[in-house]
């Protein structure tokens, strides 16, 4: 992650000099001086490119006037329709582009300051690598940049946009690392280890093994984690933005009711006794990808100090077949009271979600709960990999998160819950099926969790399946896992709930 800094503007002695231009936009600022030094190259050069400054257009020039190796123009679009997501959209192509440089200057004078900050993001999510396990890369290979200067006359503003910014990157890191590790690595007990340095940022960590799991009738839960030798894990975590510090502490009564975030954990998903095809089982190393998603967004508010009550909730487990493990038939009690017929032992997420969100209900009687899990492989054929799949019983919730989902590039879309799915689940020995059959199984899937929601409580559930990891590289990700729901969430909270 490069560092970055806001300064006044000055030409830079040394690396590259990004020239962030609008379409048919003039030259002004450190570009005017530049093509001044240079005797008019800049300006030939980008003609000669036939630059417009066309949203996704570059260009590069090489070592115009001493001491600037390259100069990469960057477009950004008609002047008037620059938002966020393409100065963003901009920063990531920049980075492409400069990354073999020890170091960059933005001639960002143009740019107001929300423009410029989310120009920085866009970078830093885009230099993301996970290389910890590469041994053998050559170094001409490794990107360079360590710091990149925004040279702009609005520094302090920009310093105050960036700011949030930079925790939430931050919270978007630490999700795309979890979710990028081994699962010989990362398994639950290893993946609740890595939430207790969270408390540095002022966030109340608890973590609950097997013993606490089994007294609050985890019955649903511990099922899905019997066919594995390594122990399940919950961690409870608590920001409490709005009452103060952030600390949770037992005298300390809430401002308000908490907002809950709820993620499905299994580390390593081979389908149990249902087993999965091999081909392709590699991937489900990132079935946790609603808990890493969930971890990641509590940094980020934690990290930005948001003005607001947030408990995080992420079941962590491993479903693998033994013979102690779960058999298709089975029959298991939830927290709530309700019993499961277990028909597929591959669909076991939600059997982690239901005992979780019962206890995140009965424990902090949240404002409403959002739970985020890569459920089914059917949102995926409905959906493709453009959008998640929400589900919600609340109107108003389910335009929050819609709303909020477009201006970072989180697409979310409505999916359908009614009582004809819900007759799927019926069980003739058990109060439900935990399938419902392969039509529509990603909305039986959902109206499962629902029978674990109270009556009157509002309530998402994303289904993420598609859009947690990238087969390509995207705008501000490089192909791998996303970190999708972080800015989604976050947004949600900036947007309505906190204050």
């Amino acid at each position: 992650m490069p560092e970055i800094a806001f300064v006044k503007p000055a030409m830079p002695k040394h690396g590259a000099l990004v020239l962030p231009i609008a379409e048919d936009g003039v030259a002004a600022g450190l570009h005017a001086a530049l093509d001044q030094a240079s005797g008019g190259a800049i300006t030939r050069a980008l003609e000669a490119a036939s630059f417009k400054g066309r949203k996704g257009q570059s260009a590069t020039i090489w070592a115009p006037v001493e001491g600037i190796s390259r100069v990469v123009a960057i477009g950004l679009g008609k002047a008037g329709e620059i938002n966020a997501e393409a100065a963003e959209a901009a920063g990531g192509a920049t980075y492409a582009l400069v990354a073999k440089e020890r170091d960059a200057t933005v001639a960002a004078e143009g740019l107001p300051a929300p423009l410029a900050a989310a120009f920085a993001l866009g970078l830093q999510l885009k230099s993301y690598r996970f290389d910890r396990y590469r041994t053998t890369e050559k170094e001409d290979d490794k990107p360079k940049l360590e710091k990149v200067v925004f040279a702009t006359d609005a520094a302090t503003a920009c310093k105050n946009a960036w700011a949030p910014l930079r925790a939430i990157a931050e919270g978007v890191f630490i999700t795309r690392d979890l979710v990028s590790e081994p699962p010989n690595v990362l398994h639950p007990v290893e993946m609740a280890e890595r939430c207790k340095p969270l408390e540095k940022l002022g966030l109340t960590i608890e973590i609950l093994g097997p013993k606490e799991m089994k007294k609050l009738g985890f019955g649903a839960f511990l099922g899905v984690a019997q066919g594995s030798p390594v122990e399940p894990r919950m961690v409870v975590m608590q920001w409490m933005g709005a009452s103060g510090s952030g600390t949770a502490t037992a005298k300390k009564k809430p401002a308000q009711k908490p907002v809950a975030f709820i993620g499905k954990g299994v580390t390593f998903d081979t389908g149990g006794i249902s087993i999965k095809p091999a081909g392709g089982m590699e991937d489900m190393k990132w079935d946790m990808a609603g808990a890493g998603t969930v971890i990641g967004l509590m940094a980020a508010l934690a990290g930005r100090k948001a003005k607001v009550d947030a408990v995080g909730l992420v079941g962590l487990v491993e479903n693998m077949p033994s013979g102690t493990a779960q058999r298709p038939g089975d029959v298991v009690k939830t927290a709530s009271g309700q019993t499961v017929e277990v028909i597929n032992t591959d669909a076991e997420g939600r059997l982690v979600l239901c005992d979780v969100m019962h206890y995140a209900q009965e424990r902090f009687d949240p404002r409403f709960m959002v739970d985020l899990a890569t459920l089914t492989g059917a949102i995926i054929i409905a959906l493709g990999h453009e959008h998640a799949g929400m589900f919600s019983n609340d109107d108003t919730l389910a335009q929050q998160l819609a709303a909020a989902g477009k201006p970072v590039g989180e697409a979310v879309w409505r999916m359908p819950l009614g009582e004809a799915y819900d007759k799927q689940l019926k069980s003739e020995i058990a109060d439900m099926k935990n399938v419902g059959g392969r039509p529509g199984g990603s909305i039986t899937a959902a109206q499962f969790i629902q029978r674990f929601v109270n009556k009157g409580r509002p309530w998402a559930h994303l289904d993420i399946a598609g859009v947690a990891w990238s087969s390509k590289d995207l705008p501000t990700a490089p192909k791998g896992a996303t970190a999708f729901g972080v800015r989604l969430l976050d947004r949600l909270v900036a947007d309505h709930y906190e204050g």
